[in-house]
């Protein structure tokens, strides 16, 4: 799906790579045992390692090479046995030792793929270049004294994966959904929690611009996005200033950029460096890293199910369309929360719950009423039990659809339980056939008029029978018997 900018000289085709900067779930960082938990007081978390204190060696973290495992094998990507830490060096005041430990030739995972089901309908393919792991930099702050910059080394040190996209994306909306499919891999898998407000996953946007057809041109890298909101607009906003700059007779060149989100523009941060700007050589602290086909075998072997398989299944188990299926494996908890509403224990002659009315519920109802709010799942009220057992009182005919829809809003404010609330409020559905035969003479009765167009062959006039006699019921005759009793009697 490629975004077109039309431009004087034709139209512009947009490029772009993504680095995304995931930090590893873990309760230590990569080379001490400095806790990463967020929300500390600054530079409470901090080891001599971390500080750069002369004489302090770094040690690896076992646990996160086997998170960047997972997420290599969860990317359908190769995982390198041979792995090399090298010291990218250059200075900055919140990167105490005036080198980043990461990997450079050797990274521990190569080339794999991520599939895009787009809102469109097509499945776009998008390739992953590799995933290396480093070191987080401490963070500057500068917006706390007018003269003075603060230091907070907290982040110093923590395990970050980067995972770099070739560049096959062509548009802002490709780009979210690439974010939106890795951060859900990541989330299934449980290796970064995907939190961007946070800052434990964060991208740079690399963006060029071409007419259709002809080579790569230059390209600029827009540098730490932490929003998929602000992704999109940077690309946009990039790709747009660069068609201006080629039309004009200008020249792009390379450079690092930031987007100014109040002005929605990008702006010049410094000029690009190349790899040898960095003088990568092998760390001399840290031995290659060397692991065994068997050692891989055996974190591939824990891996849970992931969003493509998910889906699938839930396509072929309960005959859910593709589009709803990609609504529900978007996120784990939502998944989850499907699944656990589909699994109970079958009561005597309870009838299995259907699928497709599950679905319903949960992705129209729930999540609407969850986003009208500004909520997610893991905040709801309703409890995945409660919402089958509302459903139950559905398919059981205690209760009619419009009814359940008045019990499941006093619910998601509440969080009661729907047979409380349906035997409080005196709702449970009308099915004597007696009741209902003297209420839809009584309507008839009154109304000859309709009854009349009815059986002059204005069939529509039913409905406006069944309406009536709902409205007199407060919704609680059951429709199926309205509908009979009422064709009965008319005809």
């Amino acid at each position: 799906m490629s975004y077109l900018i039309n431009g004087k000289t034709g139209n512009w085709e947009v490029v772009v790579g993504l680095e995304v900067h995931a930090q590893v779930v873990s309760n230590t960082k990569l080379f001490s045992g400095a806790s990463t938990e967020f929300g500390a007081k600054p530079n409470h978390q901090v080891s001599l390692i971390d500080a750069a204190m002369p004489g302090m060696l770094p040690v690896i973290n076992k646990y996160c090479v086997e998170q960047a495992i997972k997420t290599g094998v969860g990317l359908n990507a190769t995982i390198n046995l041979y792995s090399v830490f090298e010291r990218k060096n250059y200075f900055y005041a919140d990167l105490p030792q005036g080198y980043q430990i990461s990997q450079y030739k050797h990274p521990i995972v190569g080339e794999g793929k991520i599939e895009l089901d787009l809102e469109d309908g097509v499945t776009r393919e998008i390739g992953i270049e590799r995933l290396h792991m480093e070191q987080d930099a401490g963070k500057s702050i500068h917006d706390h004294d007018p003269k003075r910059s603060f230091i907070d080394l907290n982040r110093s040190g923590v395990c970050l994966m980067e995972i770099v996209s070739k560049p096959d994306i062509r548009s802002p909306e490709e780009a979210g959904a690439f974010l939106r499919k890795l951060r859900a891999i990541l989330r299934y898998l449980g290796t970064c929690d995907g939190n961007m407000e946070e800052g434990s996953m964060r991208a740079d946007v690399n963006v060029s611009v071409r007419h259709p057809g002809e080579n790569l041109r230059t390209r600029v890298e827009v540098k730490n996005v932490n929003s998929m909101r602000f992704v999109m607009q940077a690309i946009e906003v990039e790709a747009e200033r660069q068609v201006s700059v080629w039309e004009s007779g200008g020249e792009v060149i390379q450079e690092t950029r930031l987007f100014d989100v109040n002005k929605g523009k990008t702006r010049a941060m410094r000029k690009k460096e190349f790899a040898h700007d960095y003088r990568y050589f092998p760390d001399p602290d840290l031995l290659p890293l060397k692991l065994e086909i068997e050692y891989v075998n055996s974190i591939t072997s824990t891996l849970p199910e992931l969003p493509d398989e998910k889906k699938a299944r839930f396509v072929k188990e309960h005959g859910l369309s593709s589009y709803d299926a990609n609504v529900l494996v978007s996120d784990k908890q939502k998944a989850e929360y499907f699944e656990s509403v589909m699994q109970y224990t079958p009561k005597q002659n309870q009838r299995d719950r259907d699928p497709k009315v599950v679905v319903n519920w949960v992705t129209t109802n729930l999540f609407g009423a969850l986003n009208a709010v500004g909520k997610d799942i893991s905040e709801s009220k309703i409890s995945a039990e409660q919402l089958g057992d509302l459903l139950d009182l559905v398919s059981d005919d205690l209760i009619s659809g419009r009814i359940a829809k008045d019990v499941f809003d006093i619910m998601f404010e509440t969080g009661r339980d729907a047979s409380d609330i349906v035997k409080e409020k005196g709702l449970t559905q009308i099915t004597d056939i007696g009741k209902i035969e003297a209420i839809v003479d009584k309507v008839l009765l009154e109304n000859p008029d309709q009854v009349n167009q009815v059986r002059g062959g204005n069939n529509k006039a039913i409905g406006w029978f069944v309406g009536q006699i709902m409205q007199a019921t407060d919704g609680k005759a059951n429709p199926q018997l309205v509908n009979k009793v009422l064709r009965e009697k008319l005809n």
